[in-house]
């Protein structure tokens, strides 16, 4: 019987983490978020000027 081998990137990604006991889901979760911290409103005029 052959033994599967994760990918790398499948370790990079997957590796360490615990699923979610309610779901059972293996992914980290993606948070959206829109909220953002800036030190000044030129700090943040620089970020996003593109």
């Amino acid at each position: 019987m052959k033994k599967n081998k994760l990918n790398d990137s499948t370790l990079a990604l997957h590796a360490g983490q615990s699923p979610d006991p309610t779901a059972g889901a293996r992914a980290v979760p993606i948070y959206q978020t829109t909220s953002y911290v800036f030190k000044s409103a030129e700090h943040a005029a620089n970020l996003f000027a593109l």
